[in-house]
Parts: C-alpha cells; structure tokens; sequence
C-alpha cells in the first residue's frame, strides 16, 4: 500500500509554490519522492523555496511565471520538460484576492481576479494536456476554496472564481478521462496564509468557533490530500472537490 503513494520518477510543476498553500503541498509531493517545478512571480521567494526543497533530496526547478500570460505559462511548461523530460502532475495554486463590496470593483480589478484565480488554471491546465497525453496520463490538482461552496461577504469575486474552478476541475475529469488524466479539486478551509492575514480579531474568532477542530490549519495539512491525488492511489478518483478544513462544512 505504501507504493500507492510513492511518487518517485514524478515531476510536478506547482503554481504560486514559493509560499503558503502552494509551498506546503510543494513539499509534501518532495517528501513523497516527486520532483518539483515551483512556478510563480518573485525569483527570490522561489529561489528560497526551491534550496529547502532539494534539502529534501529531490530535484527542484524554480521557473518565474505569471499564470494570467498565456506565453509565460506555455515557456514554464516547455521549460518543465526541458529539464526533466515530462510532466506528471500539475498543482494549479496560484490565486489573488481583492476584498471588495461588489459594486465597489473596477472592471481591471474584477478580470484582474479572474484571470489569474481561473484563466489560469485554463491556460496551466492546457499547456500540460498535450505532454501528461503523450506519456500516458497524468495527475491535475486545482485549489479551490470555502467560498467554492459558500457566498462571500467580503471577496465576490475571488468567490466566484473559486467556484468557478470546481466547476471547470469536473468538465476536464470528463474531457481528459480517456487520456488517463485524473483531475480533481482541494477546498482549503480557513488556513493562515498571507492572504488570510489580514482577517480582523473578531472575524477571526468568528470562523474559528465554527471549526469543529477548534483552530485554523497551517498549510501543510494540505499535503495529505494532494500527494493522495497526485498518486496512483487515487487512479479511480476524478471530478471530485475535497475540503481540507477542520469539519467547517460539515457545521
């Protein structure tokens, strides 16, 4: 059984991998043996990330990447393969948040928001499918959220994208299934991040009185569930959208 979940000889790129989410799922696939392409925009975060990950023993590849260009995210693929011959595994992290009332957004802000939280996990996902096709299969792994389930009081249009992306995960399950590609979304609950940072004292005992578990998570406790779904344990799984969040939704 412990196979099942040995990722050796398996390259995943990880977008948004230099910190947060990205990175603790980053190294929870280097602890199972993957090798890693952390694909995001500050060279100095990604350099940081990529020394601790080849700590690990593994082969890490830092590649600058802005997941709203298409170009920029056809070169980090190409060069993915370039240095290690193929790509196994795709971690779509990468996501913004501009907390705003609805009426409040410019139209740059709001497509600012959508292009990076869902175009591009399109554009990510796209420019894999004709490499995991060619080697046989793959693994594709798309970060949603709460606000994927529930409406937002504070962020509509990082809700929407987020909910946006499960819907998208379950039309690439159907699409790609006869290519052997499994893809399936995580739903982080509320996990102390940069981008949760800025919760109020009192919103923050709010959301925490409502968690089963009686506490945020801390982005490592994503790696469970990605390195599950990265693995050939997870071969007959596809479409799915799994919380990782303490049992807030079961409340």
């Amino acid at each position: 059984m412990t196979t099942d979940f040995d990722l050796t000889g398996k390259v995943a790129i990880v977008t948004g991998g230099n910190g947060g989410i990205g990175y603790g799922i980053a190294q929870g696939l280097a602890q199972a043996g993957a090798d890693i392409v952390v694909a995001a925009r500050q060279p100095a975060k990604n350099a940081q990330a990529i020394t601790n990950l080849q700590a690990l023993g593994v082969r890490a590849l830092s590649v600058s990447t802005d997941v709203q260009d298409e170009t920029s995210v056809q070169a980090m693929v190409e060069a993915s393969v370039e240095t290690f011959g193929h790509v196994d595994i795709l971690v779509n992290n990468a996501g913004i948040n501009i907390r705003k009332a609805p009426q409040d957004y410019t139209l740059e802000e709001w497509q600012q928001v959508l292009n990076t939280n869902l175009t591009g996990v399109f554009l990510c996902a796209r420019a894999v499918y004709p490499y995991m096709r060619q080697t046989g299969g793959g693994k594709i792994i798309n970060i949603g959220s709460m606000t994927s389930i529930f409406g937002s009081s504070v962020s509509p249009a990082y809700a929407a994208t987020k909910g946006g992306v499960v819907q998208f995960t379950k039309s690439l399950a159907v699409f790609w299934a006869k290519d052997n590609i499994q893809v399936n979304a995580i739903l982080p609950g509320w996990i102390h991040t940069d981008l949760t940072a800025s919760a109020s004292p009192e919103r923050y005992d709010s959301i925490t009185i409502r968690i089963p578990h009686g506490r945020w998570g801390e982005p490592d406790e994503l790696a469970g569930a990605a390195v599950f779904l990265a693995s050939r344990a997870s071969d007959y799984v596809t479409g799915i959208a799994l919380p990782v969040d303490g049992g807030y939704t079961s409340k």
